[in-house]
């Protein structure tokens, strides 16, 4: 048995049948098939999970109590594993506080190096804070004033009589050198005489309590003199001097010259503190923000959710939330008194001047006003619904005291050539790699953090390599989509330079313009030239390229596959006869309706919605124009502002106008066209559901026909089980001890959270008495068992649901279990079964499946515009196929779809492409095209162009 390689024997996880497979040490393996062929089931089902095991094993055996009732991979034997690591799609970051910063712990090196060798500045006036000792003030004199006349003074709280004692006798005072003698003649003898004196107030001139004792008079030389009168007056005035610095040509002028050993500023008194990590830590008390507490937002009521129909009087119900009964004393009160407030209740809100709107929020003498409402409210947030209502109503604002950087003005107050910590974490990947290369940091300093400037370099160049040089440090982890997210990951393993290890990676590719794939093929390449093995589950076609092994599973989908159908070099997969194959070298292609283009015009053609002045991230007044009843695809490299165009300003914007929602749209001008649309869906890569209850049948609605027909069962009918007995989410015929979820939830306090098979039911959901009525031969538990291609042959005799079930075929997902957890479908599967649940409501869908009729159902929305974030996620060149066939039938239907993606064969398929660009970061954000498939590729500035183009070649 060679150790060179991988050795995987008799595996049969999910759908595999068991399959034997010896796969190469130190090579980047590419594992591919089409959708549910078993890809995931081997990479991360039987290889990661055995790895797993493997650590899980070097444990203690206490940590072991909790984690031996995980399902082991069903396989016979895999032999010569190394440690894995898996790099997901999937973003588990839920929290405001992680940032790419934190994730990538280049935050927690800043940190350091803020500590170490960043100059304090007065967060007042904006000098710079320095610390001094003798030596420094003496060559700080000598090299600015030499040659000139210098008083040396020192502050003291000592009794008069006492510095006169020990041979002071001149005190500075309100500008002028004045005897000791003359300051104590202005105190009383009764103060003087007492046993303990308290400290005698100064003239003007003094500082508080303390007097100014003049040290030495002498003209600044480089001579023992002047180090000596320093030295003592450091000692006398504990850390702390003055130097008087005299005009020879006006004997009456001087300048005053302060030093001091602490931290505080010369001009303000202001001291700050030391420098430490924790000072600029924003998820510590003593570094964070104390107005926001290091989220860098604070929440406030928002007028427009408070007042959504500003054209609605007082009277009319203006303000929605006191049209609930239980809040309806307060617009009783508010109208009775409003008049002798001088506010018309008749008049639209709109209408009202800025006076009467701040009577009505701040209330009057007469009347109690909104914030009177929330404040009552705010005393009974112990209450679950009154903190989800008044969470409704408030909106995140930029905090007014750190201007959204999460810190303190202590920490801020800390800068390195000119930039706070928070200044330098909002600059992109790009601009911090020349910032610290150009940074005015001196050659001791360079040299004190030489090692945390080559960490942080070193951490930055590989997320600069692995296309994510766009990406700011204080940008929200749970902002990231699964593909950067992924990508952060592999920086940083290339960052820790690991050897021996088995990397499973998940289509690292996701969310990449094809001119950015190069880029995480060379990387790849150089995990494997380190002595580690990549096993990377992928559909695309540069990196199945790149791959020195390639595994092929097949043929099909779900029960249909699970065989290996090729394993071997990559040039001879390149001659083998397997579906993904023949697509790589142009055997087979994927086929596009073909249709008149846009420009080919009908009036329907002529109709846009336009969004004007788009400003939000990196956009730059962008106009977007968007053709309705049209597949329009927005591409562009990583970056460019795709989804800060699409998502976070025109769904926002549209969302809020629909009422869908509380959307906080980024910054735009206006929207026109709104007219052309009657609703607006975000088609996403969220899970559709929250807990193993929540399955494909449940989110389409498929679950309750089913639950009725067994229901109607002889047995059921005997024992008098309703359908609601057969739910997950009551009580009755569902496993009690898992509440019909057939897995239980282990809270892993350090690690995430684990799902564990159910021991009482063994994951069927059900009790005995509910698995004994069977419908066909088939339990429940079977049905939701069966894939969704089974379950359309079972249930081909009730239209209601083969319908649907044909649809999820048609959409690609014919391989999924319907009673699949919703918690375990990849972002593309859950993206699809909401293509479906769309797809389900357009006309006649379920009446033309039956084949009963051609009509319009009363769901059908037409005109809706349809968003889509990358839906070719996690799909087979054949997949690809079968969703351009499902957009085209929105698109037919009479709604507009917007599509952003990368797939070539997509946006060679649309009727317009909008092309963002040209590069990330600050160098994108403009539209560089809008036109047809066939213009852009003679555009010269689009990267997309020039790629489709060079696509068109290779399939020719």
């Amino acid at each position: 048995m060679s150790e060179r390689e991988l050795i995987i024997e008799g595996a049969r996880q999910n759908n595999l049948k068991n399959i034997t497979l010896r796969l190469p040490h130190d090579k980047v393996i590419a594992v591919t098939g089409v959708s549910g062929s078993g890809k995931s089931s081997l990479a991360f089902d039987t290889i990661f999970a055995e790895g797993q095991w493997r650590f899980i094993e070097s444990l203690s055996t206490y940590a072991r109590l909790f984690l031996e009732k995980l399902d082991r991979p069903d396989v016979d034997a895999i032999h010569n594993i190394r440690p894995a690591i898996a790099l997901e799609q999937k973003n588990p970051v839920k929290g405001s506080r992680s940032t790419v910063g934190t994730l990538t712990e280049i935050y927690d090196l800043l940190r350091v190096l803020y500590s170490k060798i960043s100059t304090p500045f007065c967060p007042q006036c904006g000098n710079e804070i320095r610390k001094w000792d003798p030596s420094q003030v003496k060559e700080e004199l000598i090299e600015k004033y030499t040659g000139k006349k210098a008083i040396i003074i020192f502050a003291s709280e000592e009794p008069v009589e006492a510095l006169k004692q020990r041979g002071f006798h001149r005190a500075w005072v309100n500008g002028e050198i004045t005897e000791l003698s003359a300051v104590s003649g202005q105190l009383s003898a009764e103060l003087i005489n007492t046993k303990n004196p308290p400290i005698p107030p100064l003239p003007k001139g003094g500082e508080g309590g303390f007097f100014e004792i003049v040290l030495d008079r002498l003209v600044i030389k480089d001579e023992p003199r002047l180090s000596d009168s320093i030295e003592m007056a450091w000692k006398e005035g504990n850390g702390k001097a003055k130097v008087i610095l005299i005009d020879t040509v006006h004997g009456s002028q001087f300048t005053v010259h302060s030093f001091s050993s602490e931290n505080v500023c010369d001009n303000c008194n202001i001291e700050l503190p030391e420098p430490s990590p924790l000072l600029f830590s924003f998820n510590h008390p003593i570094g964070a923000c104390p107005e926001c507490k290091g989220f860098g937002n604070t929440l406030i009521y928002d007028e427009d959710l408070i007042i959504p129909d500003k054209h609605l009087s007082l009277a009319e119900g203006a303000i929605a939330i006191w049209e609930k009964p239980i809040a309806k004393w307060w617009k009783k009160q508010m109208i009775a008194k409003a008049k002798k407030s001088a506010i018309d209740i008749k008049k639209p809100y709109i209408e009202l001047s800025q006076a009467e709107k701040e009577k009505i929020f701040k209330g009057a003498p007469d009347f109690y006003g909104i914030d009177d409402f929330f404040g009552e409210l705010e005393t009974k947030r112990y209450k679950l619904h009154v903190r989800v209502f008044l969470s409704r109503h408030r909106r995140p604002v930029t905090c007014p005291s750190c201007n959204g950087k999460r810190l303190g003005k202590e920490a801020l107050s800390y800068k390195i050539s000119e930039l706070d910590i928070a200044e330098v974490c909002d600059l992109p990947v790009s601009g911090l790699i020349k910032f610290f290369r150009d940074a005015d940091i001196s050659s001791f300093q360079r040299n004190l953090a030489k090692e945390l400037l080559r960490q942080i370099n070193l951490k930055l160049q590989f997320l600069n390599r692995v296309g994510l040089d766009y990406l700011g440090l204080n940008r929200q982890g749970k902002t990231l989509s699964g593909g950067e997210y992924q990508r952060v990951n592999l920086s940083n393993q290339l960052s820790s330079l690991l050897t021996g290890t088995l990397y499973v990676l998940d289509e690292p590719t996701v969310g990449l313009h094809p001119r950015d794939t190069e880029r995480i093929a060379k990387i790849m390449a150089e995990l494997s030239g380190l002595g580690n093995t990549i096993i990377v589950v992928e559909h695309d076609r540069d990196i199945i390229n790149s791959a020195d092994w390639i595994v092929e599973l097949g043929p099909g989908g779900g029960h249909q596959g699970g065989e290996v159908v090729f394993s071997g070099p990559k040039d001879k997969f390149l001659k083998a006869d397997t579906l993904t194959a023949k697509y790589i070298t142009g055997v087979e292609k994927v086929e596009h309706q073909t249709r008149d283009r846009i420009s080919g015009a009908g009036s329907r053609n002529k109709r846009k919605l336009i969004l004007y002045g788009a400003e939000g991230n990196n956009l730059k007044s962008v106009d977007l124009k968007i053709p309705v009843e049209t597949l329009t695809t927005v591409t562009g490299v990583s970056g460019s502002g795709k989804s800060s165009l699409v998502v976070e300003t025109l769904y926002g914007a549209l969302a809020r106008h629909f009422k869908l929602g509380p959307e906080f749209p980024l910054p735009y001008k206006t929207i026109e066209g709104m007219e052309y649309i009657r609703n607006v869906k975000l088609i996403d890569q969220t899970p559709t559901g929250k807990s193993p209850r929540s399955n494909a049948v449940t989110y389409l609605k498929i679950f309750d026909p089913i639950r009725k027909i067994f229901s109607e069962q002889h047995e059921a009918k005997a024992y008098g089980y309703t359908p609601g007995f057969f739910s997950f989410n009551v009580t009755g015929g569902r496993c009690e001890a898992c509440k019909g979820e057939g897995y239980q939830k282990m809270e892993m306090y350090f690690f995430e959270d684990l799902y564990i098979k159910c021991e009482e039911c063994n994951g069927k959901r059900y009790k005995p008495e509910a698995l004994r009525v069977a419908y066909h031969g088939k339990n429940i538990n079977d049905v939701l068992s069966m894939t969704v291609d089974e379950a359309a042959d079972f249930f081909s005799d009730v239209p209601q649901i083969q319908g649907k079930f044909s649809l999820m075929k048609d959409i690609g997902l014919g391989y999924i279990r319907i009673g699949q957890p919703a918690t375990t479908f990849s972002g593309g599967e859950a993206q699809r079964l909401k293509i479906c649940a769309e797809l389900s409501q357009i006309a006649g869908v379920r009446k033309q499946r039956a084949g009963i009729s051609k009509t319009k159902t009363p769901n059908s929305k037409p005109g809706c515009l349809y968003i889509l974030d990358e839906p070719t996620v996690g799909l087979h060149f054949s997949d690809v196929k079968a969703l351009l066939n499902i957009l085209q039938r929105l698109v037919d239907a009479g709604n507009s779809v917007l599509v952003i993606e990368h797939n070539l064969d997509v946006i060679q398929a649309s009727d317009w492409i909008i092309d963002l660009g040209p590069e990330g970061g600050d160098k994108g954000g403009r539209i560089i095209f809008e036109g047809t498939p066939e213009q852009i590729i003679k555009a010269r500035e689009s990267y997309t162009g020039r790629y489709l183009k060079e696509s068109l070649k290779y399939r020719e």
